[in-house]
């Protein structure tokens, strides 16, 4: 007879799923400059480089404003 193989569940880590939308608008030469940015350093991912873009300065402004304590 062969022997059952045994499977050891492991519990698989939650995902960061991204689920929340946001919307904004540009103006024309907003659209423009972000366009000639994407061409220029042949960004193909606009959403991971929109995103990224947004937490970097979110996380350089938290840093600069947290207490210091020296």
């Amino acid at each position: 007879m062969c022997a059952k193989k045994r499977e050891i569940l492991i519990p698989k880590k939650e995902k960061m799923v991204r689920k929340h939308k946001i919307i904004f608008t540009l103006n024309d030469k907003e659209l423009e400059a972000i366009q000639k940015y994407l061409s220029k350093y042949r960004i193909k991912n606009k959403s991971r480089f929109y995103r990224e873009t947004i937490i970097r300065h979110i996380l350089k402004q938290m840093e600069e404003d947290s207490p210091e304590l020296f």
